[in-house]
């Protein structure tokens, strides 16, 4: 349910003129990281647009150089400990539980960002600087992804950290370049992200903001009820073609993921618990170098 009420808050800007819903990730200290609080925040602010007369498309977006950097991992929500709570953590599930506990924080998790799929109304995502990790989750439920040419898009933490556990990339770009970015945690740049159907379009970065006004502006003069007959259909399509079930499957193998003993995992968890996040991953990337695709098909040849 919408709070019916909803302006703004700690985590998000929220602003509806001209039909448009605008919801902006409001933590650029942070690089629009997701916390427990955002991801909450995020999904009443949905629910507020979806509910809202004077909307008919919502336009998702972060404050400052980036987008969204991913989940973050100094929050509680990524594992550090909650030092304000008034409750006993005994008598709860906990991530460090056992696997049915981390598969249904996860589960709890996914729940505030899976229904962008179920909005009536369409949601168009716009990505500069980084979407990274939790950013790409967010980006990848929108309805339509646009980006700047020099945007970094990817996920990192596949390296040693997990699945991602809201997995719509195959839906996104098919199978083999799926595995190629899941596979080696590699980032493709906005431009070529295009090229390979990540996202659907890619514009200089000087240009994104008005390529993203004018796209909201010409959806938003369409009824949100025929608005809503188009999505719904496409994406009861998508559900036929399996992607709840999958979203559903890869929080559970993301759970999975997170009890590896592998000598990555094992590093990551070491150099965590011995050095801090910024060590651990330096740690976790170096062996990958600059870890950036550049696809070889739009070179000329003299490059």
């Amino acid at each position: 349910m919408s709070m019916k009420w909803l302006k703004s808050t700690d985590c998000i800007s929220f602003d509806i003129r001209d039909n448009v819903a605008r919801i902006t990730l409001n933590r650029p200290e942070k690089r629009n990281a997701l916390s427990g609080q955002t991801l909450k925040e995020l999904n009443q602010a949905l629910l507020e647009a979806d509910d809202r007369r004077d909307a008919n498309v919502i336009l998702l977006s972060g404050v400052g150089k980036d987008f969204c950097a991913g989940y973050d991992l100094t929050d509680s929500y990524g594992g550090a400990a909650d030092t304000s709570r008034e409750y006993d953590p005994a008598h709860y599930r906990t991530r460090a539980g056992t696997i049915d506990d981390d598969i249904w924080n996860l589960e709890r998790q996914q729940e505030l960002t899976a229904v962008m799929l179920d909005l009536h109304k369409p949601i168009v995502a716009k990505v500069q600087g980084n979407c990274l990790a939790g950013g790409t989750d967010l980006a990848f439920s929108c309805d339509i992804v646009i980006a700047a040419d020099d945007a970094k898009i990817g996920f990192p933490a596949a390296r040693a950290n997990g699945t991602p556990p809201t997995n719509l990339w195959f839906y996104h770009c098919g199978p083999q370049w799926t595995k190629r970015m899941l596979f080696t945690g590699d980032t493709i740049s906005g431009i070529d992200a295009a090229r390979i159907g990540l996202v659907l379009e890619a514009y200089p970065a000087e240009e994104l903001d008005f390529q993203a006004d004018e796209m909201v502006r010409r959806i938003g003069s369409v009824d949100a009820e025929i608005l809503s007959t188009h999505k719904r259909v496409v994406n009861a399509q998508l559900e036929l073609a399996g992607a709840k079930q999958s979203m559903r499957y890869a929080a559970e193998l993301d759970a999975r993921a997170h009890l590896s003993t592998g000598p990555r995992r094992s590093q990551f968890r070491k150099d965590m618990a011995e050095k801090g996040l910024k060590e651990a991953l330096t740690n976790r990337d170096a062996p990958f170098g600059k870890g950036r695709i550049e696809l070889r098909a739009r070179r000329t040849p003299s490059q």
